[in-house]
């Protein structure tokens, strides 16, 4: 028989796990859960009213609308009312999110893309005269 080596007979001798690094999109995750466990409970609902004030003081037209349009009418009212405010709550954290190129990068990104264009804008028209100039000489045999 074979004698077993100590490691074996201990109990702290258990396999490495290694954790790999997160991935940017999980580290936005975390980010964002402890954001919100830091933020006050009460704090989005004073910004929602200060959102919804200038839809308050936006009068419904004063035509009169067969009651089951008023109604419709009424209830995508309300919805509206109610998704306008969170749509700019929303939309200003991903704002907040961007990272923003730097002025130096965004000209030699412009150049990148009006070049790749020029390049492209040759290619297209170099195979169209060749397209062009072989079915007139196949098809059309001038």
């Amino acid at each position: 028989m074979a004698e077993e080596s100590p490691a074996e007979e201990s109990p702290k001798a258990r396999p490495r796990i290694r954790k790999t690094a997160p991935t940017i999109r999980e580290r936005v995750e975390i980010a964002q859960a402890e954001a919100e466990k830091k933020s006050r409970p009460g704090r989005v609902k004073p910004l929602l009213t200060k959102a919804k004030a200038p839809l308050k003081k936006i009068k419904p037209p004063s035509v009169k609308l067969p009651g089951p349009i008023a109604l419709v009418v009424a209830k995508i009212g309300r919805v509206l009312r109610w998704l306008a405010p969170r749509y700019f709550v929303n939309a200003w954290r991903e704002v907040r999110q961007v990272t923003w190129p730097s002025r130096r990068e965004t000209w030699r990104l412009t150049g990148a893309v009006f070049i790749f264009a020029i390049v492209f804008g040759a290619l297209v028209y170099g195979v169209d005269t060749g397209l062009d100039a072989l079915f007139k000489k196949v098809i059309l045999k001038e």
